[in-house]
C-alpha cells in the first residue's frame, strides 16, 4: 500500500490527527457496528457525530473501493483488474478491501460499516474475515423510516447551490417560494430527486436489507429515524453503550 509523504501534509493537519489519537487512546471499549438505513433516512448525519464520539472510523463501500485502487493495496489491484475488465467486483474483494481497510490505525477503536454488507453472502463472509482477527460485529444500528415520509423528504427538498443551505417545500419552506432566504437567488431541485426514482431505490434497499437484518438477529437496534436529530443520536447512544 502506498505511503502518505509527511512533509506535504500541513502541521496543522498533523497536530489534529495527533490530538484525536491522544483522545481516542483513553477510550477503552472497541466498538464495531454496521449502520443500514434508506436514502434520506439519516445515516450521513448520524455517522460523523457516532464516529467522533466513540473513535471510531466511518467506512463507505464506495470510498473503500476508491481508497483501495487509488493506493495500489493488494485487493485494490484486483478490485482495478476486475473493473478494468468491465465486470462487477465480487463479493470476495469486496470484503476483501473492507478487511483492509478496519486495520488501518483510525479503525483501532472500531468502526462504522456504511454500505456493506449488502448481502447475507457479504455478511457471512465478513463474519468470517472478523473471526481471523477474533472480533466480531457488536451492533447493527438500523434507522427506519416510513417510505411516504421519505418520499416527502426527499422530493420537497430544494437547495441553494452557492451555501449548500437546503428547504423542504413540506416540512421548512423557503419564504418566498423557490428563493433562498438569505440572498433571494433561485433554489434547485436535483435531478434525481424524483419520487420514481426514490421508490425503485426504496425497493431495492428493502428486498435487500431485510435478509440481511435477520441474519444479525439480535444484534439489530431498530431506531426511528422520524425524530429529532438530537434525540436519534441519543437512541444510538443507547443501543452502543458507554464509550469506557
Amino acid at each position: 500500500m502506498a505511503s502518505v509523504d509527511i512533509a506535504k501534509v500541513a502541521t496543522v493537519e498533523l497536530f489534529r490527527e495527533l490530538e484525536r489519537r491522544m483522545k481516542c487512546s483513553e477510550v477503552e471499549k472497541e466498538k464495531r457496528t454496521i449502520f443500514f438505513g434508506p436514502p434520506g433516512a439519516g445515516k450521513g448525519t448520524q455517522a460523523p457525530r457516532i464516529k467522533e464520539e466513540y473513535c471510531l472510523c466511518h467506512l463507505s463501500t464506495g470510498d473503500m473501493l476508491r481508497d483501495a485502487v487509488k493506493n495500489g493495496s493488494e485487493m485494490g489491484r484486483k478490485a482495478k483488474s476486475i473493473m478494468d475488465a468491465g465486470m462487477l467486483v465480487g463479493d470476495d474483494v469486496v470484503a476483501g478491501i473492507v478487511a483492509e481497510a478496519i486495520q488501518g490505525p483510525a479503525c483501532a477503536k472500531g468502526f462504522i460499516l456504511d454500505g456493506f454488507p449488502r448481502t447475507v453472502n457479504q455478511a457471512k463472509i465478513l463474519d468470517s474475515l472478523l473471526k481471523k482477527q477474533n472480533v466480531g460485529i457488536d451492533k447493527v444500528i438500523n434507522l427506519h423510516i416510513d417510505d411516504e415520509l421519505l418520499v416527502k423528504r426527499v422530493t420537497g427538498r430544494l437547495i441553494h447551490p452557492a451555501s449548500g443551505r437546503t428547504y423542504n417545500t413540506f416540512f421548512s419552506p423557503p419564504k418566498v417560494a423557490g428563493l433562498d432566504d438569505v440572498t433571494g437567488e433561485p433554489l434547485i431541485h436535483r435531478a434525481d430527486d424524483t419520487e420514481e426514482k426514490l421508490r425503485t431505490r426504496l425497493s431495492e434497499f428493502h428486498s435487500k436489507t431485510q435478509p440481511v437484518l435477520a441474519y444479525y438477529g439480535n444484534k439489530v437496534a431498530n431506531i426511528n429515524a422520524d425524530d429529532n436529530v438530537d434525540k436519534i443520536t441519543e437512541k444510538i447512544h443507547k443501543s452502543l453503550g458507554e464509550k469506557k
